[in-house]
């Protein structure tokens, strides 16, 4: 198969804590509560990261499901990081992200669990922000179980 390259790009204005981002046609708030020295317009950065995960893992899920003809009816998505803040406030021996990430996924579906899992084998290879998370370290904690 001939490479298919794709280029995200986003632009941004930033004023203290806030940015406001433009992707595309669509506009986002990213800042930090007031507790944090934001206006807490809108999520903070690790909000977003997290919220990329589950967002990019339904969209590939979504994907994968047609190639297997899997009956995806749908899938609520938890998930939670877990980082020591010592590293974002400039400790050089404590990693500056997220040591691990849980995500919990119910899968509405009238398939097998054994497929289930087979579906999240598959969603976990191909998602780009779970391997880039996997990628850097960070230990997730996944499960995927089907409910009706």
């Amino acid at each position: 198969m001939a490479e298919q390259i794709m280029t995200v790009t986003v632009n941004s204005e930033s004023s203290n804590m806030r940015t406001d981002v433009e992707a595309g046609k669509h506009q986002f708030i990213i800042d930090e509560p007031a507790n944090m020295g934001g206006s807490d317009f809108g999520p903070n950065p690790l909000e977003y990261l997290l919220g990329a995960l589950v967002g990019c893992e339904n969209v590939i899920a979504n994907f994968v499901a047609k190639e297997m003809d899997f009956d995806l009816k749908g899938i609520r998505f938890r998930a939670e990081g877990v980082l020591d803040s010592r590293g974002l406030m400039g400790d050089p021996d404590v990693q500056p992200y997220f040591q691990k990430v849980r995500v919990q996924a119910e899968v509405q579906t009238t398939e097998s669990d054994p497929r289930v899992q087979e579906l999240q084998k598959v969603v976990d290879q191909r998602c780009p922000v779970f391997t880039l998370l996997k990628a850097a370290g960070v230990e997730l904690e996944v499960e995927w179980k089907k409910v009706s």
